[in-house]
């Protein structure tokens, strides 16, 4: 592990020196072998991070690799979906979550490399790093923090930068 690793356990998230509060799904830290679609865990084990969306009408660009979402924007969450677990656009006629929410919960989405880029129909779809809905409240298998905290984090992720999840 390296200082730039975001180190998530139950009690929270580790980075640059300093802890985070964070949430974690409600089904909790689960070996990335168990993990399903569903399930609400979220997958042990070393993920890349491999993108950041963020909402351009709530927030300024959070890092210059950051990527804007619209109206449009999907997640497939579909196992029968052919983009299953990638980013789509809406309407679509298979399973997806919206992206741009009325609730601030993805205002701000680091991706990571779970389940991608070709995803394994009901291995889980992805694991987002995102705003939580209050604190430690769980998640249906993403990690979540506070907005402030996520915030402070974004800018200083490097293409070095993975998410570390234990148990």
């Amino acid at each position: 592990m390296k200082a730039e690793d975001i180190v998530v356990t139950a009690q929270g998230a580790r980075f640059m020196g300093r802890v985070f509060p964070c949430s974690v799904g409600r089904g909790g830290i689960v070996a990335a072998a168990d993990k399903r679609e569903g399930d609400g865990a979220t997958p042990e084990g070393e993920h890349r991070l491999i993108g950041m969306l963020y909402n351009p009408a709530r927030m300024a660009r959070p890092a210059d690799w950051a990527l804007p979402v619209s109206h449009a924007d999907g997640w497939s969450d579909d196992s029968t979906d052919p983009a299953y677990n990638q980013m789509v656009r809406r309407p679509s006629g298979f399973g997806h979550e919206r992206l741009w929410r009325a609730d601030p919960l993805y205002d701000l989405i680091v991706l990571t490399d779970w389940n991608w880029p070709e995803g394994e129909p009901g291995r889980g779809s992805a694991i987002f790093v995102h705003t939580w809905r209050r604190p430690r409240f769980p998640t249906a298998g993403c990690v979540a923090l506070a907005r402030a905290d996520l915030l402070w984090i974004a800018p200083r992720i490097k293409h070095q930068t993975r998410l570390i999840i234990r148990r």
